[in-house]
Formats: structure tokens, sequence, C-alpha cells
């Protein structure tokens, strides 16, 4: 089993780095997504070996249909990076540059987004009074002004970008990033979005959410969901190219309501935890596409759902609440549907066979919260050497969990990751997420369930993109949220201390 696991972090690795080496300098889809993409038929096989142990071979089915899903998914991916606007690459660029500086070629000619004449209107868009202008580099794509700070970064910010646009028009993006000497720098990048959208009839922009895609996506789900459903309640289903025989056991009334249950409560957990993002994104008026879906026929019958959100954030105070407002809303929906399925799920001995990936029998000491809302749920049924055997409803709960723990991780471009560059900016938020994914490794030499999510952490990039105006702080109130989502993910990762469970008699 080591012997395993060890050969996947070196697979992942060197997949990563021909991913990086050969795809990343021509497509805007993240790396690590396509890493994700790559590595998933490696992470089933992993999670088979887990739950069912290594004398048990996987169906072929699911080894061909996940390396034809993820080809095709990738293919996919890659395009679409192909297509996206670069507005927001300089972003990056400019972080890049605080740490390490840039050396123009001197057979080229510097290639500058406004003409020197220009430069005159460009500093009367920065009163000495509100932030004083000491320095103007001419990056490709991108003009950094470096100065003092005046005022409240808000206040700065609101007012340079209401001059610049006084003066350019829609002409750039105004882009507010912290220092790494403390002193907050601004960059202007051309604003080619604005350009495209003036150009595209409104039809078509409308078209860009695709809600074709995402209604597709859904029935899809939906259908693969209940397929797993069906599994879970003990149903054997013939395989899935044999459709004639899969349409007539589908359309048994019977069997297919053994398998609602399950496929109704996940769906709802995880639509209603993006409909947060996509509803306070709408709030911002950030424009974003429908929840997409991502069906499979095996496993757990989805890999959950996301949004893309097509026009920049514009402030971290957007960014905390859209990326709080699918974990919460998630959790949310959790509550009721796994204290209901808790109640109603059936307490069994422990056995050897018992994991956190067992619904049959499921220790609910795994998880902290799971053993309150156990023992909330059952009372004096759940006891010390008792087991639980899952209600399909429980099974969905349980899973809304998980996927609200790993959403919570504070590492880059999960949830987390975006709540902690809220709260403490991003170069803290880096800090952050390194110690988190390390302290998740060592946490999975102890629970190996979690060895799986520990070595995507370790791949995934620490760096996400930032706000429009990513330096003024948060309020209090915001904070408090912050530290409280965080407490969230710790309750739901670690097991239940042995204290607590002889305090509870469990």
């Amino acid at each position: 089993m080591a012997f395993w696991f060890l050969f996947i972090l070196l697979l992942g690795l060197a997949t990563y780095l021909m991913v990086q080496h050969s795809v990343a300098h021509i497509t805007r889809t993240p790396v690590w997504l396509l890493w994700l993409v790559l590595m998933t038929p490696a992470f089933l096989l992993s999670g088979w070996t887990l739950v069912y142990g290594a004398k048990q071979s996987p169906p072929p089915a699911l080894i061909i249909s996940s390396l034809f899903v993820c080809t095709l998914l990738y293919w996919i991916l890659f395009q679409w990076g192909r297509g996206v606007p670069r507005d927001t690459q300089t972003q990056t660029q400019a972080q890049a540059s605080e740490s390490q500086p840039t050396i123009q070629p001197t057979a080229e000619p510097i290639v500058r987004p406004i003409e020197l004449k220009e430069e005159t209107q460009l500093r009367n868009c920065f009163p000495w009074s509100v932030y004083y202008v000491q320095n103007i580099e001419y990056r490709p794509q991108a003009v950094i002004c470096r100065g003092q700070l005046r005022t409240q970064a808000s206040n700065a910010y609101q007012q340079i970008k209401s001059n610049i646009e006084a003066q350019f028009g829609d002409r750039f993006v105004l882009i507010f990033q912290e220092g790494v000497n403390g002193k907050p720098f601004f960059v202007l990048v051309p604003n080619t979005q604005a350009a495209k959208e003036r150009n595209t009839p409104r039809r078509d922009q409308e078209q860009l959410t695709r809600p074709g895609l995402a209604l597709l996506l859904l029935v899809a789900t939906f259908l693969t969901t209940t397929l797993v459903g069906i599994q879970n309640a003990g149903v054997s289903l013939p395989p899935l190219w044999e459709i004639n025989s899969l349409l007539k056991v589908l359309f048994n009334p019977d069997v297919l309501f053994k398998g609602l249950p399950y496929a109704l409560g996940l769906m709802t957990i995880l639509g209603v935890h993006e409909l947060g993002h996509y509803l306070t994104a709408k709030f911002y008026k950030i424009r974003s596409t429908l929840p997409y879906f991502i069906p499979i026929p095996y496993f757990l019958g989805t890999f959950g759902a996301f949004i893309q959100m097509r026009s920049p954030i514009p402030n971290r105070k957007a960014l905390f609440d859209i990326s709080i407002a699918g974990p919460i809303a998630g959790f949310v929906a959790t509550l009721p549907l796994l204290i209901w399925g808790l109640a109603h799920s059936e307490v069994v001995s422990l056995n050897e066979k018992t994991q956190i990936f067992n619904f049959d029998a499921l220790n609910p000491k795994y998880s902290i919260l799971l053993a309150l809302l156990s023992k909330l749920a059952l009372g004096s049924q759940l006891t010390e050497k008792a087991a639980l055997d899952l209600h399909p409803v429980a099974v969905a709960g349980l899973l809304g969990l998980i996927v609200t723990a790993l959403n919570l991780m504070p590492v880059g471009q999960l949830d987390g990751g975006h709540i902690i560059h809220a709260m403490f900016g991003q170069r803290t938020a880096i800090v952050i997420g390194q110690i988190a994914r390390l302290l998740l490794l060592l946490l999975s030499l102890v629970r190996q369930e979690l060895l799986l999510w520990a070595i995507i952490l370790l791949f995934m990039p620490l760096i996400d993109e930032p706000a429009l105006n990513d330096v003024t702080e948060l309020d209090n109130g915001r904070d408090i949220w912050g530290l409280l989502a965080m407490a969230l993910l710790i309750i739901i990762v670690l097991p239940l201390p042995q204290a607590i469970a002889n305090f509870l008699h469990i």
C-alpha cells in the first residue's frame, strides 16, 4: 500500500512538471486544474484501493470511462484557456516584478500602453494628497505607478479610479496591490475585454453563460448520482454499455426510488453551495456562469460542481463574501439532511472494516462534528463500540461535510484560500497555505483517507489572482466570520478527542 501511494506521489510530480513546461505558456487554464484532470484516473484507482483494498480489482469500465472523460475534459479546458482574454495576466507579472527585476532587451523598444505625451495626464490622476507618485514603470502591456499612500486605501482607489476613467475612459483596468516593502502600488492594464464587449451583441454575451450546457450537465449528474445511489442500496446494475438492460432497471420505480434519496440529497448540497457563490457574485455585479456539475458514473456519481467568473473581483470584501457564501450555504443545506439521515441510520458494531468511506460501518469519531451530530440524532443508541450503517441521505450529508471541509482548506484557489487572502492579504495567505498543506500531509500519515487530498493540495499553486483593490482590509465582522469558517474546518477534519468521547459516552 505504501509503495502504491509513493508511486502516485511521484507520478503526480512528474505529471505536474510535464504540464507546466508543455502547455502553461499557451493556455490560460490553471496548470493545477489541467494536472488534476490528468491525474483523476490515478486518484480513482487510489480511492478504490483505499475503500476495497488491493485484492479487489476495479471494474474495467471504471478505468476506460475515466480515461475517456478526462481526456475529453482536458482538451476542452485547454482550448477554453486559449480563448480566455489575457486582461488579468499582468496582475501576476506585476506581482512577480516586486521580487525580481525584469530586464528588457536593448535591441527591441519597450511597448508602452500609453504615449509619453500622455504621462502628464496620468500623473494628474494621482493627487499628491491621495497618492504621491514617485516612479512610473513601463512594462509590456502594463504601467506600474509606485509612490506613497497618503489616505485610506479604499478612498485612494475609488478617487484614482474615477480620475483614470475621466481621463482615459474604459481604456484601462486599475489594479491596486500590496508591495514587498509595505508600499502599495497601482497597475494600469489595457482593458481589452471592454472593447470586446462593445463589439459583441448582447445576445452573444448572454450565451457565454451557456445555460444549455449547465442544464445538460445537471441532468447527466442527476442520472449518475442516481445510479450510484441504486448501487449503494445493494441493487446490481448491468454494465453501462448494455443500455437497453440498464434502462429497464431504471424505469422500474422500485429500483429508481432507492437511488433518489442519495442523488437528491447530494445534488441539493452541491447545488446550494454553488448557488451561494453565484448569487453573491451577481450581487456584486460580477459576470459568472451558472453552476456546472461534473458527472461520473462511478465512485460518488459526481466530481462536484463549479462556476466560472468572467469579470475581475473588485475588492477583498467581495472576494471574501463570494468565497465564504458557498461553504456556508452548503453547510446550512447539509446540516438538516445529515441529522435526518443519521436519525434513520442503523447502529451496528465496530469491526476491522470500519473506515470513513465504509458507509455500512462508519465510525463517527473520525470527525468531531460528525460525532456530535450522531450523538444528537441517535442519543443513547450510540455507544463506545458502535458504528453506523448510514442511510442514503446520511451518506449525502457526510459527503456534504467532506466537500465543505475540502473547500475551506486555506490553500490557493480553494474557497478557504480566497477567504484567508481576503482576511490577511495575498502574501500572508501564501505562508498560511504552505503551512496548512504541510499539516494536512502530516495528518494523512495518521488518517490515510486524507492522503489523496494532501497530495492534491501539495501540487496546487498557492497564489490566486488578486482583486482589483487588493489592499483595503476587511472589517471586524468579516474577520470573525472567517475565523468561524476555519473553526468549522477544524471540527470536521480532526477526530473526536478521547476526553470528549468519554464525556459523551461514545
